[in-house]
């Protein structure tokens, strides 16, 4: 069976490769990172499709209906209801179709094809002082074909509607063959349906739910009565890919707001917030969002007004703003006109969808009923209701979302791996949909039915409807090719749920099937909303996804990763494990920036499954196996030891690079003459030590300049420091590597020599200069040593350079910079997803540094820069933002890198700047 089935998907795809232009790719990592979007569900493809235009997308269809097989399309795999995976041939549209075709300013359009991602149309239509209206959360990644197959929303929906109010006309391709152009007056409908429609004017007319302004559940045929304007396009919206492939959209735009105003209103609770949200509709906000201190982390409430919960509501203008405040009853209101505190109250609301995939005690939660909607008058009620629900259940989630159309957002800690979690995760759903109904609302208010609620819809619509739905159906598709199992005819919601078959074992932790099973567990959390999948310029603080950014390719996405350690886990599609290539070659790549610790909804760690995959990798194989940059770059700390600066005359010698593994095209870093620990006894003026300064590898043999630049501003501020009594390594070298043995010998004898200082395990800080260094000490040493309790008191004592100043002497006042001075350079990624920058901000404001440091990575990242292959992504994640930084920045700016590497990358790819660490600029700055 096995066999022929691999000869079927051979011959296949060998007939695809024929007709198409664009890209045909069955191999088993496209597969892979295709059998899920962001949903529960899993369907695994035969193979993908990259068209390249219009007669591409005809091509394959023609192949797929010659062999019966079946297509799904797909835009940014963004779905969560599962209505962009599927059996047959997925049509990937953001490799090739992903074109704004032309933007008509006067007319208010634009032409655009299915693959281009929101973000891009909203900049290129921003200079005209226009928009498109609807604005899901996805913005940054989600595609045009995407929201029109799931007619999607967004926040100013209370304004601009969803995204079938904002399609013109549509270019499509069926199962068939058939092209046409939707439109008004029944253009481009397939034969039959008018006379369809005209057979069923009365069910169409009473069948559908009044006062709704977010019912996105089934087939909007009401948008083909005669009064609508027979709108063959507008009903097309939110079809899910069952009817027909989209080509190519004609779109409205709007206007922008002339003054945006952000009003924050606060409520005693969430069921007051909800009560007051419709009352507010008259004052004609922009948006309408909600959401309850339950999702405000501790610390942020402190920016909103006082309350429970929260309306977020954008008027145009100040006047309409007062009016709006005179109106609301609120307990407390908050006007913001500037446009840089609006962002960061925003960020508060935006960044409760990735708060809301964790519940406090850390339990994951998932979608299932993300965006059901009621009449925004009924949501109060509808909310107590669904709590009530929640608690009978056994469930928890915290609903959120835009409480203006009515619709909420809510993630659910279902248990979606056993018999008995999936059994209550069918009856809640049963039993919610009953309360959407009686509610008069929608079972999707934004995302579309999907597999999640596909099968619930009679509940809403009834037997009657519900066949009407099956004969369009049939119009449109009638040898049922496209996207079978969603909307009609639809497949159980809890079949295909992809957690089935991830492995529980007890096996001996040595074991290979261990490391597969938890690195799939772990990498399940991955819930594929995909922020690191971000397209197109990337600016501020955020790192995630540097490889992604470089190559444009899903593999070298954190999702992309995620996924193919999730199906080698399952066995189906990648079938070697934990030796499997296809995985291997896409963690090759990955920078173990960490950026995805911090800037993932979710907090998936994909520096350390990479360092845990390596290990299995290469567990029981030659030494020879490994890549010598491994023993070489991985071992540095031991040969700096060993060797110290005899390395600067052995990597002079010929051939030295390629028996190093390392690039040619990179010069070696210089061991510096003398070591930092032994400049430290003539440079320490002896006060008792109130912290310890940490001699990690690249400060005491690389960088020794910048240890006795901190030790100078230490003392200045009156701060006694101590050295360890012994060689102390982090390890960071050996985990980046997957050398996890080592790096727990290496730990723990670290360990062994921090408890001979006095003190040290003790609550005494440790100072640690390189970023790398102390982010390895927070979060790997007590990962890989949790049962020694000194890890994690080491781990807690660690403290940047900034940090170790301002809390240990927080009265002295550091010396200011002669003149005001620009400052440029790179917060190190592992200071931005691990330790956090606050302290240098406010360091360097006090020494007269103003501007602000460039997000993302260097691309260096350690031996990732300097191993063959690498040097071109190296280079590529320095122009994201590092390089443009630099070359934006006046000449006598100061140029700020914390980290080695990322100082490394800059003298290798911008020689005309000296960068530096904030140590060395502060003691610089006590000189004048």
């Amino acid at each position: 069976m096995v066999r022929r089935e691999a000869a079927e998907r051979r011959e296949v795809a060998e007939a695809l490769r024929a007709a198409v232009a664009g890209d045909v790719d069955f191999s088993a990592t496209a597969r892979a990172l295709t059998t899920m979007d962001a949903s529960n569900y899993r369907r695994v493809p035969l193979g993908v499709v990259a068209p390249r235009d219009a007669d591409d997308v005809a091509a394959a269809l023609a192949v797929c209906r010659t062999y019966g097989v079946p297509v799904v399309a797909r835009g940014g795999g963004t779905s969560i209801a599962g209505q962009a995976t599927g059996t047959g041939v997925v049509l990937d549209f953001t490799r090739h179709m992903r074109e704004l075709v032309s933007i008509d300013p006067g007319a208010r359009t634009a032409l655009v094809q299915p693959g281009l991602v929101l973000d891009r149309l909203r900049e290129a239509a921003r200079p005209y002082g226009l928009t498109f209206g609807p604005d899901p959360s996805t913005h940054s990644r989600c595609t045009l074909g995407g929201m029109i197959g799931n007619n999607a929303c967004g926040a100013h929906s209370v304004a601009w509607g969803t995204t079938a109010d904002n399609v013109r006309a549509l270019d499509v391709v069926t199962y068939d063959g058939r092209r046409a152009r939707l439109g008004q007056d029944w253009q481009g409908a397939p034969a039959g349906l008018r006379e369809l429609v005209t057979a069923h004017l009365a069910s169409l007319r009473t069948g559908y739910p009044e006062g709704l302004p977010r019912r996105i559940s089934g087939y909007a045929l009401d948008a083909l009565l005669p009064e609508r304007g027979a709108d063959v396009a507008r009903s097309f919206c939110g079809s899910e890919g069952t009817l027909g492939v989209v080509t190519e959209a004609e779109v409205r735009l709007v206007p922008l707001p002339a003054d945006p105003v952000l009003v924050v209103l606060g409520y005693a609770d969430e069921s007051a917030a909800a009560d007051a949200a419709a009352g507010l509709l008259p004052q004609r906000p922009l948006t309408v969002e909600g959401m309850a201190v339950d999702l405000v982390p501790d610390g942020v409430a402190a920016g909103l007004p006082r309350g429970g919960a929260w309306l977020f509501v954008e008027m145009d203008g100040a006047g309409a703003a007062a009016e709006l405040v005179r109106a609301a009853d609120a307990l407390d209101a908050t006007v913001v006109r500037d446009a840089a505190g609006q962002r960061a109250l925003w960020r508060i609301r935006e960044d409760a969808a990735g708060t809301a995939t964790r519940m406090p005690d850390g339990t994951d939660a998932w979608p299932g009923w993300e965006d059901c909607a009621v009449p925004p008058a009924r949501l109060g009620s509808y909310l107590r209701a669904f709590r009530g629900l929640l608690k009978e259940h056994g469930l928890r989630g915290t609903p959120y979302g835009h409480f203006g159309d009515g619709c909420v957002h809510v993630r659910i800690d279902f248990d979606l791996r056993t018999g008995t979690g999936v059994a209550r995760f069918r009856e809640f759903s049963e039993a919610v949909a009953d309360l959407v109904v009686g509610h008069g609302g929608s079972l999707s208010g934004e995302h579309g039915d999907g597999k999640a609620r596909a099968e619930l819809l009679p509940r809403m619509y009834g037997e009657q409807l519900i066949g009407l739905f099956g004969a369009v159906k049939d119009l449109w598709d009638p040898d049922g090719g496209l996207n079978p199992g969603m909307l009609v005819r639809p497949e159980p919601l809890d079949s295909g749920l992809r957690f089935t078959g991830l492995r529980r074992t007890d096996t001996p932790r040595t074991s290979l099937k261990v490391v597969e099973g938890e690195l799939g567990r772990e990498a399940a959390r991955c819930v594929g909303v995909a922020k690191c999948r971000v397209d197109g310029p990337s600016s501020g603080p955020g790192v995630m996804c540097p490889s992604y950014r470089a190559t444009g390719e899903e593999r070298h996405s954190t999702r992309g990763r995620a996924r193919l350690l999730h199906e080698m886990a399952l066995g189906e599609v990648i079938t070697d494990g934990v030796r499997s290539e296809e995985v291997r070659e896409a963690l090759d790549l990955c920078l173990s920036c960490k950026g995805c610790r911090s800037d993932c909804p979710v907090g998936v760690d994909m520096a350390a499954y990479k360092s845990r995959f390596l290990e299995g990798y290469y567990a029981g194989r030659r030494a020879l196996k490994r890549p010598r940059s491994h023993w070489t770059m991985g071992g540095l700390p031991h040969l700096l030891d060993v060797f110290g600066r005899g390395l600067n005359g052995a990597m002079r010698l010929p051939f030295a690079a390629r028996l190093a593994g390392v690039t040619p095209e990179r010069e070696m870093p210089r061991v510096a003459e003398r070591t930092f620990t032994s400049l430290f006894t003539e440079r320490a003026s002896g006060r008792p030590p109130v912290l310890t300064l940490w001699p990690d590898t690249f400060t005491d043999h690389l960088a020794p300049q910048v240890g006795v630049a901190a030790l100078k501003v230490l003392e200045a501020a009156g701060l006694g420091v101590a050295l360890p009594p012994g060689r102390v390594c982090c390890g960071l070298t050996y985990v980046s590597t997957g050398r996890l043995d080592t790096a727990r010998r290496v730990m723990t004898r670290t360990l062994d020599v921090m408890a001979g200082t006095p003190s040290a395990l003790d609550g005494r800080p440790v100072l640690v200069l390189e970023p790398s260094c102390a982010a390895t000490l927070r979060t790997d040493l007590p990962e890989l040593l949790p049962d020694d309790p000194r890890a994690a008191r080491l781990a807690g004592s660690v403290r940047t350079f900034a940090e170790a100043l301002e809390q240990l002497a927080p009265d002295w006042a550091p010396p200011r910079l002669r003149h005001a001075a620009t400052v440029t350079g790179q917060t190190h990624c592992h200071q931005h997803a691990v330790l956090g920058d606050a302290a240098e901000r406010r360091l360097r404001q006090k020494t007269g540094m103003e501007g602000e440091l460039a997000g993302g990575c260097c691309g260096l990242a350690g031996n990732f820069g300097f191993e063959p292959g690498h040097e071109e992504v190296s280079r590529a994640c320095a122009e994201d933002q590092l390089l443009p930084a630099l070359r934006a920045a006046p000449a006598d700016a100061v140029v700020l890198a914390d980290g080695f590497s990322c100082r490394t990358q800059i003298g290798h790819l911008s020689p005309d700047r000296r960068p530096r660490h904030l140590a060395e600029v502060v003691a610089e700055a006590l000189d004048g």
